[in-house]
């Protein structure tokens, strides 16, 4: 509860359809692009906070010109820097240059970032570091339009050694062996393959050098690129890009692990990780906004004709679910449903461990993600005790007094907010002696409304490791004095590493396997731990397509909740008064609110690409070794 889960990027796109003077004679300005993007990636804030960049490509400039432009930053408010940076430039040559305010030809001739294509990233950091070098969009340039490649994702891959060795084998030299770096040199090293076929071509046909390059620009296959440069991908991404003379492509990995959205229409072409963003940005309605299809390509050419490609085999839909239960912002409409829904969806297991006493029982959230489960949880209770007050009438029959069916009509669920975050105090923490104290008061809590014969019931998104929920809530929540501490969580328990986006790399770091771990000792059958240890390394050498998910093995024991028991058990130390539970969503209740995304390894360990399998084997050989490595 309210440890933070880091999921990897965002990214926006933006093709303008139309000349520039276009935008200004219609809304006032030429430099609607970039207003377009710095709104899409604000409204994108929540997915990347570690670092934003943002580049641009002008079509119509004379050779000598600057056509590419780009700016990064690692600073703590990313996004404003960035667009800060770039008002400053425009306003200052729009200072040094009055008479050219309304000069649209000039601008896009003269000012940086004016353009006709444009690419955004939002980044947290989960592989590499958080330099400036880290941030996307990545560039790969060249004297030639054609080979200049603009990269940006959401992504991480399972495999990047092996991708460093295909391409130390087809002769480079990679400066680099992170994810980012190999993606863009792959379909880099294809890109200017496809590129020099096309050139050949054109001579062949009687072309000049600078006349070839019209003809490369409409014949060249962004979808052969793709093709060639994915086909041993493994992981999960929405990868974006821009070739230098003005195409440009997003592609979606075949299990659609991560999200892609598009919307076209005769001005624009627009992209981003989620939905709701583009409905807001640009007005339009849910059902204008489509999301790309697994495996598939949307590809821009420079003449703004745009295509959907199939560029790899679609797999099993394995659409992240964890994007509905946090990381998306919950204004989509079929996110807010799910979200509602995973509250529902639990309660029934609420009302057992409260023994269906609904009036003595106190509902809250924590922390704000959690609060649109929370109105899920609610209604669930409203019915219940509907039910009850129903029950009630019809068992007094007349001899209720009008007083008494008053009475029983009032009675209302007791929901209130009981936990405030106090932002502030994370940013003061002195030394490590007096963190957990000071960590204990970053919630100020409701006092007055719990009593001594409530239960006191907080929901939250997820738990992870349990870290905060130790040392802070459950602490600051024993403070009200109430009978019972029910912590609920919307999600199942996390048991198994993520590599697919989420900064959810160390095994040894999940609660539930900690508890597991505590079974298999309480049970005597801690021999499991050494013998899965033994059977992930035999598999070390194995293709990972013949790898198995022994490590399933330290779970297999127990059911979901002997787990929570034993998570409830260690959450609560000896100076806690009140009785302390905890109760997970069922994966069967994950998937009946959250129907079109199935994605559950972190759950289930039922990962969907092999080098998946590799990555949880080698999670846990790293924790039975004491290794602090990452797993991929």
């Amino acid at each position: 509860m309210s440890d933070a889960i880091k999921h990897e990027c965002g990214i926006a796109l933006v093709r303008l359809k139309k000349p520039l003077q276009f935008y200004k004679d219609k809304y006032g300005s030429a430099f609607y692009g970039i207003n377009k993007m710095y709104l899409l990636m604000e409204k994108q804030h929540n997915r990347g906070q570690d670092g934003a960049g943002f580049a641009s490509i002008k079509f119509n400039v004379a050779p000598g010109t600057r056509y590419i432009s780009r700016v990064r930053s690692n600073q703590s408010q990313p996004i404003q820097d960035i667009f800060a940076q770039i008002n400053e430039r425009l306003n200052g040559i729009l200072e040094q240059n009055p008479d050219k305010k309304d000069d649209v030809a000039w601008q896009e001739e003269n000012m940086p970032y004016v353009g006709n294509l444009f690419l955004g990233h939002v980044r947290y950091g989960t592989f590499g570091k958080n330099s400036i070098e880290s941030v996307h969009p990545f560039l790969r340039q060249s004297n030639w339009r054609h080979k200049n490649l603009i990269v940006a994702g959401n992504f991480n891959m399972t495999n990047s050694k092996q991708m460093l060795e295909e391409l130390i084998e087809l002769g480079q030299h990679p400066k680099e062996s992170t994810d980012t770096v190999t993606v863009m040199e792959k379909i880099g090293h294809f890109l200017e393959d496809e590129v020099g076929k096309l050139y050949q071509q054109a001579k062949k046909e009687g072309f000049n050098k600078r006349n070839a390059s019209p003809f490369i620009e409409e014949n060249l296959s962004l979808k052969k690129v793709l093709k060639r440069s994915s086909k041993n991908w493994d992981g999960g991404y929405a990868m974006a890009g821009l070739v230098g003379h003005g195409d440009a492509f997003v592609l979606r990995d075949p299990n659609g692990i991560r999200p892609t959205y598009f919307y076209e229409d005769e001005e624009v072409v627009v992209v981003a990780s989620e939905r709701p963003v583009i409905q807001t940005v640009f007005n339009v309605k849910i059902d204008d906004v489509q999301e790309l299809k697994r495996g598939h390509a949307l590809i821009i050419k420079k003449s703004g004709k745009t295509s959907i490609k199939k560029v790899l085999e679609p797999r099993e839909n394995k659409a992240c679910s964890f994007e509905r239960i946090y990381f998306s912002r919950g204004s989509d409409a079929s996110i807010y449903e799910e979200r509602k829904n995973l509250g529902k969806y639990v309660f029934p297991k609420v009302l057992d461990s409260i023994n269906s006493d609904i009036s003595n029982t106190v509902f809250s959230f924590i922390p704000n993600t959690a609060e649109t489960s929370f109105y899920g949880m609610t209604e669930a209770a409203e019915d219940i005790l509907n039910q009850q007050k129903t029950a009630k009438i019809l068992a007094g029959g007349t001899k209720l007094s009008a007083q008494r069916v008053t009475e029983i009509l009032s009675e209302r669920p007791r929901f209130e907010k009981i936990a405030i975050k106090d932002a502030k105090l994370r940013t003061f923490i002195a030394d490590d002696s007096s963190r957990d104290d000071l960590v204990e008061h970053v919630y100020d809590i409701t006092y007055g409304v719990v009593k001594p014969t409530d239960n006191l019931v907080i929901i939250d998104d997820s738990i992870v490791r349990g870290t905060t929920l130790k040392k802070s809530i459950i602490r600051i929540l024993d403070r009200l004095s109430p009978k019972k501490i029910v912590v609920v969580s919307s999600a199942p328990q996390i048991r198994y590493p993520d590599c697919y986006g989420i900064d959810m790399a160390r095994i040894d770091d999940f609660i539930a396997f900690k508890a597991a771990l505590e079974l298999l000792k309480d049970t005597n059958q801690y021999h499991i731990v050494d013998d899965v240890y033994k059977k992930c390394k035999e598999q070390q050498a194995k293709a990972d397509t013949e790898i198995i998910n022994y490590v399933k093995e330290i779970y297999n024991p127990f059911k979901p909740e002997e787990i929570s028991a034993k998570i409830a058990e260690m959450l609560k130390t000896e100076d806690i008064k009140a009785g302390v539970e905890v109760i997970y969503q069922s994966i069967e209740g994950l998937h009946k609110a959250c129907p079109d995304n199935l994605g559950d390894w972190y759950f289930t360990g039922n990962y969907p690409t092999p080098g998946g399998m590799r990555v949880v084997n080698q999670a846990f050989i790293n924790f039975y070794e004491g290794s602090d490595k990452r797993a991929y």
